[in-house]
């Protein structure tokens, strides 16, 4: 009687949805469903093939991007029928701030260091980077910190004849006020400066902050969108941007399509500790539940996710593509670690905000 019962609630269920796709766009064709994305999933939404498959389920998608930290506190949600930042933090607050009662994790991506084989090279000898043993390198967030926190300058490494430039030793990210990579860093870099440990606490903030605010105040102007330093890596090469923190299916994305952009000597590194960027969809209409649903659980989606470098529920496609293009990838990461809870996290963003705003650039308490 129970499982009677329960087939035909989900029938009920199933038809409801339906309807509502009919119906939200007078029953002729596709209904369209307007949600704000981060930046690096739109090569996502406009691959003609996602866009088909999503048209064979009755719905025609259309996205705006913005910054994660902007979706969660600036974006005009009431325009959109979902978001879907690129963090659980800010996932977590637009669910708690719009009363939603159910959230979708279609995907997820480990934060990465893109980078050359020749900085790699020059970053190994000083101790920064090694070899996991797995078939990828490692970056030691620790021991950058360190070389952050003492002002070291690419010209200033042992026996870097590859790469002697004057600059500053900085990874290039996006700008903390409004980018989700941004923060994902210093969740990782506020974790070593909070000794080894999550910042759990409003008190352990202002410390955290100031510990790890160089790394960002240092390196200047920074765009507030991932996909443009990681273009510039593409086009510009080293000189410009020695090693940038990207999402590892930005880099996987474009090994995968074979499109010539990753060159023989580029080189991907796992920081350690890294964090996973979970992909969040929030729906606010059963439309967009729908997308989130069909995003989980449709074996083509999860199979185009993949192509796009998204590490899925399924991890068959994801590592058959990583050996089909024999991609020097992480397959199963041990170091990682949680994100600060959304109001922690924020703490920690507003503190490093202050300091832009007064232009101050902090010095490290002797390092993490």
């Amino acid at each position: 009687m129970k499982r009677s019962i329960g087939i035909a609630l989900a029938l009920l269920l199933g038809a409801v949805v339906v309807a509502a796709v009919v119906l939200g766009n007078g029953g002729g064709g596709p209904a369209t469903v307007r949600g704000v994305i981060g930046s690096e999933k739109k090569p996502f939404f406009d691959d003609p093939r996602v866009r088909a498959a999503f048209e064979r389920h009755g719905l025609r998608v259309e996205v705006d991007t913005a910054g994660s930290r902007q979706i969660a506190t600036e974006v005009r949600l009431d325009d959109y029928a979902f978001a879907f930042p690129s963090s659980l933090p800010a996932a977590e607050k637009i669910k708690k701030d719009r009363k939603v009662s159910a959230t979708f994790s279609p995907f997820y991506s480990p934060m990465a260091v893109a980078t050359f084989q020749p900085i790699a090279d020059v970053l190994a000898r000083a101790g920064l980077v090694r070899d996991s043993g797995h078939g990828y390198q490692v970056l030691d967030i620790a021991a950058y910190m360190k070389l952050v926190a003492e002002g070291t300058r690419w010209d200033r490494l042992p026996g870097n004849t590859a790469y002697p430039a004057r600059k500053r030793v900085l990874l290039t990210t996006t700008d903390i006020r409004t980018s989700n990579s941004a923060a994902m860093y210093l969740a990782m870099a506020g974790y070593v400066a909070n000794g080894d440990d999550v910042v759990t606490t409003p008190a352990q903030i202002p410390r955290v902050a100031r510990a790890v605010a160089p790394i960002f105040l240092d390196q200047g102007y920074s765009q507030s969108s991932t996909e443009a330093p990681f273009a510039d890596y593409l086009v510009m090469g080293s000189g410009k941007t020695p090693m940038v923190m990207v999402y590892e299916a930005q880099y996987l994305s474009h090994v995968f399509a074979g499109d010539g952009s990753i060159r023989p000597e580029m080189r991907l590194l796992y920081p350690a500790p890294t964090v996973l960027s979970k992909h969040t969809l929030v729906p606010f209409t059963p439309q967009a539940a729908e997308i989130g649903r069909l995003l989980t659980e449709d074996p083509e989606l999860r199979g185009l996710a993949a192509r796009h470098g998204f590490r899925t529920a399924d991890p068959g496609a994801f590592a058959d593509l990583v050996a089909r293009h024999r991609a020097p990838v992480a397959r199963d990461l041990v170091d990682v670690v949680e994100p600060p809870t959304y109001e922690h996290l924020e703490g920690l963003v507003s503190a490093i905000e202050r300091l832009y705003a007064s232009g101050a650039v902090p010095k490290t308490e002797g390092g993490p």
